[in-house]
């Protein structure tokens, strides 16, 4: 005999009072104090464990990851998440993707957020697991990017025991997450995995969920969520005076630039229609490098430090600059003077760094919809495309000779033409930091391709991992990883897993023999060039070593038969091209 508390009023349930089983009173006995549900009372002194269940609280777990519709998980596993790895075996929905390190992990699932719009899930072991998962989780967090990440953790009974490898995961991670809980019982599990969820794509940003091994191992019979009943996706809707607003400012001025960033990534016709009826030239964020063709008459290509001269000179000249979906910090490369419009589905980006004249807050489609049958046609304005005309003219006279520069050592350029000239028009192409990131952004002429990047962190070691995922989740399309030495040799051993897992990632490796971007800085700030500098391994030996291709290029003649081999291989292939140590590209800053 038992008793059963209700969880709304705290009344009991006693069943030797009562004389009788309460599993046995019927679906519809509702409290006598309060009128709650037969479903409201829980049992005293714990849930009762139910016979014949055989489903563990890891299990229900993936059960309930499967019907949120998770299809990948990477990690490493261990001692404190081996219920849940067993789980995921168990699973014929999920596969577990193995890394070499746990960085490694969460960028996978940084850059499966970013790609998809979906959620990423990693997983890692207590202690040095969960240290190691934070820059690719900061990643995230900082790119707005959904992300679940499951911390192994010691047995709950031995929680603040100083444990082998027991760390205060909650405030490792609290800092920076939407949302991080430990499931410290059984029946906290599907709740609290199902808020970790909601909060991740809330942002969108990450979710912690520590778990301790002797809780995943416990028995669990409960029904999953429906996801359908549970978690909702919600696009912010613009307020209509504010677009209305913004209408009447952009049809009194005469010299209008949009200015495109994240947000913006799946309105890419809708960016096009705008520029074609203000006659407006586009500039992007490095982000939303690829959104619209660069190719296309309005395109001036990304804005900033990486980006064009002639995107710079567009936002010099204007008289409004519409900015679609980004918070844009950027202010010295605003001109004094300009107006601003500013849409972004954060109200704490609009006006953060500079004065704006109508902020509209909504997501990015929903804005341009509302906004362009209320925008007039514009008449070509000679005088402020002209200036831009030229400079872009000359941008292509730029690449042209470069793509001709068959100088020794290689020039940087003439690598991202010769990647130009082999890329699919719907690759992937993933891009790390560095010097070569300069390069890529001011170099390459995006018609269709996608380009990703670690952006607002700003993470070197950032392509390779993302290379993996695109592959795991666009394995039709070709996937491009562009990083230097610097940054592919943080992760390099997870070549090994494009490898492992048959995934024909192509990385092009930019091989100074130094962190040149670094050198660059210390130049600029007047200091000797020091520390920057190492001897590197033979990367297309090791590419080989793992069973994958490599190919290594000192002759820039020769490049153009690496790549092509590479790109027809079904292999895992990597281009070791040993460039100029000494060219390093050049920062854009405000055209005078």
């Amino acid at each position: 005999m038992g008793k059963y508390r209700c969880s709304v009023c705290n009344w009991t349930y006693d069943e030797k009072a009562e004389g009788q089983d309460f599993d046995s009173l019927p679906d519809s006995y509702t409290c006598p104090v309060c009128g709650a549900p037969k479903s409201a009372f829980v049992q005293e002194g714990g849930i009762k464990e139910e016979e014949g269940i055989e489903t563990t609280v890891a299990d229900k777990i993936v059960e309930q990851l499967e019907a949120f519709g998770v299809k990948y998980v990477y990690g490493i596993p261990g001692d404190s998440n081996l219920p849940l790895i067993d789980a995921i075996r168990k699973s014929n929905k999920i596969r577990f993707i193995l890394t070499r390190h746990e960085e490694t992990a969460a960028f996978m699932a940084s850059a499966h957020g970013k790609m998809t719009s979906e959620l990423g899930v990693c997983i890692s072991i207590a202690g040095p697991g969960c240290t190691n998962l934070i820059t690719g989780l900061m990643d995230a967090a900082t790119d707005r990017s959904s992300v679940l990440a499951f911390a192994g953790q010691v047995p709950e009974v031995y929680l603040g025991s100083e444990a082998f490898q027991e760390i205060d995961q909650i405030e490792l991670f609290k800092p920076f997450t939407e949302f991080s809980e430990t499931i410290a019982r059984d029946n906290q599990a599907l709740k609290l995995l199902t808020m970790a969820v909601k909060y991740a794509y809330r942002k969108p940003g990450v979710s912690v969920l520590s778990t301790p091994t002797d809780i995943l191992a416990e028995k669990l019979g409960e029904e999953i969520y429906s996801p359908d009943k549970r978690v909702f996706m919600n696009k912010t809707a613009p307020k209509d005076e504010d677009v209305l607003k913004a209408a009447e400012l952009i049809n009194g001025c005469e010299k209008v630039t949009l200015f495109a960033g994240w947000g913006s990534r799946h309105s890419g016709e809708q960016l096009l229609e705008m520029a074609r009826k203000l006659k407006a030239p586009i500039a992007t964020t490095s982000r939303a490098k690829g959104v619209i063709h660069e190719t296309e008459r309005f395109s001036v290509g990304v804005l900033g430090s990486i980006g064009s001269k002639h995107a710079a000179q567009a936002i010099k000249n204007s008289d409004l600059i519409v900015i679609i979906g980004s918070g844009f910090r950027q202010a010295n490369l605003v001109p004094a003077g300009v107006k601003i419009v500013q849409t972004d589905i954060d109200p704490t980006k609009i006006g953060k760094t500079f004065d704006v004249d109508v902020g509209i807050v909504g997501d990015a489609d929903l804005v341009l919809k509302a906004l362009l049958p209320l925008v007039d046609e514009k008449e070509e304005n000679r005088e402020f495309l002209e200036h831009i005309d030229q400079m872009k003219a000359s941008h292509r006279e730029e690449l042209q000779t470069e793509a001709n520069d068959l100088s020794i050592p290689i020039n940087p350029g003439y690598v991202v033409q010769a990647i130009k000239r082999h890329a699919d028009k719907d690759a992937i192409i993933c891009i790390d930091v560095g010097d070569h990131t300069y390069w890529f952004y001011k170099k390459f002429v995006c018609e269709g391709q996608r380009t990703f990047m670690s952006a607002n962190i700003a993470s070197m070691g950032f392509a390779l991992p993302a290379s993996l995922s695109a592959k795991l989740n666009y394995p039709d399309k070709q996937v491009i990883c562009v990083t230097g030495d610097g940054g592919f040799g943080m992760l390099m051993g997870d070549f090994t897993t494009a490898v492992r897992e048959g995934l024909d990632i192509n990385v092009i490796v930019f091989n100074d023999g130094k962190l040149k971007n670094i050198k660059k800085e210390q130049l600029r700030d007047n200091y000797p060039e020091y520390g920057v500098s190492f001897p590197n391994p033979n990367f297309a030996a090791f590419a080989r070593s793992t069973g994958g291709e490599g190919f290594r290029i000192e002759d820039p003649t020769q490049l153009d038969e690496a790549l092509e081999k590479a790109f027809t291989s079904e292999k895992a292939a990597l281009i070791d091209v040993v460039v100029d140590p000494d060219k390093t590209a050049a920062s854009t800053k405000r055209v005078d």
